[in-house]
């Protein structure tokens, strides 16, 4: 049994965000009917999850302080990572040319299929790649704000938002790595893992336990010792990511079976196959890689990468990581019932199945 209700804390994220939604509502109402579809979009977007980032904030604050005094203003600092995360999601989504995002229309797709079926001027595709550019820079803005504005005190929200600054810059620096890797067609293990640092692992997990640590008070030490969890943790939390993108069930992540093959991802997961295949069959899955796959061609790719031992070696490095970091949350200067609730989170992060 749970030591914390995790579907209790999903709906407090969600009342947040659908707060802030009304209150843009408002703030947006003079710009008509092209602002209110702007904001349906955006309630799609910010709408389920596992929302991992706010959890590890939220534990990450109460790591350090086990009381909460303002839990509304807590919850909406928590809310400002998912804001970040649904702007990272709707980029990355035009940037890789994905059709769809937790089963529904990634937003690109839903305004082109509007204009085209509205009939308006234009390209329909132009217009719905600006909307997913302003909807993404749109969040990001709000997740700004959120954070600053969440009532908290002003000393430690200022120290959080430090944070949330080189958080930013990471992500997006590591976001351009990962599209520069894929436009090069080349990537070996070292730089794939790096990519997947930056571009997500620091992002999911160590900067948003900093956060929560920094909202909290934490001193520097503090901060060093969540990273030898959150580091790590998040690296495994990726690379469980990069097995569902090729291995994982349409049915249950919402995404085309093998869509990462699709885009072109250069994963460690691909890295280490491409290592140890034969050369025909390294030549061959390189050659499907940011191509259109039939489900035989996704069959094939996956066969080719099981048969190099990529996959039972990259299961073997997410165990690894998750059990480094195990170890670093034993040894931290953290409150018992946190720690217990970061070893669940911690679970849930590295063994889901979505």
């Amino acid at each position: 049994m749970s030591s914390w209700d995790g579907g209790a804390f999903r709906a407090s994220i969600q009342g947040a965000l659908d707060t802030l939604l009304e209150e843009m509502t408002d703030r947006l109402s003079p710009l008509g009917p092209d602002a209110s579809r702007l904001l349906d979009e955006a309630r799609g977007v910010v709408s389920g999850g596992k929302r991992f980032r706010a959890a590890f904030c939220y534990w990450g604050y109460r790591a350090v302080r086990p009381e909460v005094e303002d839990e509304p203003a807590l919850l909406r600092a928590c809310a400002a990572l998912e804001l970040l995360h649904a702007s990272a999601l709707v980029h990355d989504d035009y940037m890789d040319a994905s059709d769809t995002r937790r089963g529904r229309p990634a937003t690109h797709r839903a305004f082109t299929t509007g204009h085209r079926e509205d009939g308006w001027r234009g390209d329909p595709e132009q217009y719905g790649a600006a909307a997913a550019i302003l909807l993404g820079d749109l969040l990001l803005s709000w997740a700004d704000e959120m954070l600053r504005r969440c009532g908290l005190p002003a000393a430690e929200v200022s120290a959080a938002m430090d944070v949330f600054d080189l958080c930013r810059s990471e992500v997006i620096a590591g976001q351009f790595l990962d599209v520069s890797v894929q436009a090069r067609g080349v990537a070996d293990v070292e730089t794939a893992m790096t990519v997947l640092r930056y571009k997500s692992a620091k992002y999911s997990i160590e900067r948003p336990l900093h956060i929560g640590a920094a909202l909290a008070g934490a001193p520097h030490d503090t901060l060093t010792a969540l990273s030898a969890f959150g580091l790590p943790l998040g690296e495994a939390f990726q690379l469980r990511d990069d097995l569902l993108g090729v291995f994982g069930d349409a049915e249950t992540t919402g995404k085309p079976a093998g869509d990462d093959l699709v885009e072109g991802k250069r994963t460690v997961l691909v890295a280490l196959a491409l290592d140890a295949a034969t050369r025909d069959e390294a030549a061959e899955l390189d050659g499907m890689l940011g191509t259109p796959l039939d489900a035989g061609q996704v069959a094939r790719a996956r066969r080719i990468i099981d048969e190099s031992g990529a996959h039972p070696q990259v299961e073997m490095v997410i165990k690894e990581l998750a059990d480094r970091a195990l170890a670093a949350l034993d040894r931290a200067p953290v409150d018992d019932r946190a720690r217990v609730v970061l070893r669940e989170l911690a679970s849930a992060a590295t063994q889901r199945v979505v």
